[in-house]
């Protein structure tokens, strides 16, 4: 008789990432806190002013993998980035900006044909408002399309 214990976050619990993003939150709650880390899920940012500061941070959230056996991937790393992508930003020292990809992949949809597609372009479009000016009154109509009284119909 033994005790049986996941080694990996298993697939198919339904609360798994939230549950695995409160125990990344608490493992690096200093890092956050002090202002220079920020996890989403198994992505870690940490940011810096100087190479040095860098190299040290760097050292301490290692130094919290390694008792707990939590394991980093080398191949996964971006070390001393300028800039990078994540959660479909371009994220540098001086701004935040929608990454170009994301952008290409809207030009290149085709208009949606049903609600559903009216919902999902409605809820992508939404998760880059800060950056839309206007974006409520631009999308208005779109959103009377998704009403239950109203015929759906798109017409160029």
């Amino acid at each position: 008789m033994g005790i049986y214990e996941y080694t990996r976050m298993p697939f198919g619990i339904k609360n798994a990432p939230a549950h695995f993003q409160r125990m990344m939150d608490t493992i690096f709650q200093e890092e956050i806190l002090e202002g220079w880390t920020v996890v989403y899920i198994e992505d870690i940012i940490i940011y810096s002013e100087t190479w040095e500061d860098h190299v040290q941070y760097i050292d301490r959230v290692l130094s919290k993998c390694t008792p707990i056996n939590l394991k980093i991937s080398l191949k996964k790393c971006n070390f001393g980035q300028q800039e990078l992508l994540a959660l479909g930003h371009k994220v540098s020292g001086l701004s935040l900006a929608i990454d170009q990809n994301k952008v290409a992949e809207v030009l290149q949809k085709p208009v949606p044909k049903s609600i559903k597609e009216m919902q999902s372009f409605l809820g992508f479009s939404s998760y880059y408002r800060n950056h839309i000016k206007n974006l409520a009154h631009i999308t208005s109509s779109l959103y009377k399309l998704c009403s239950k009284d109203v015929v759906f119909e798109i017409t160029n």
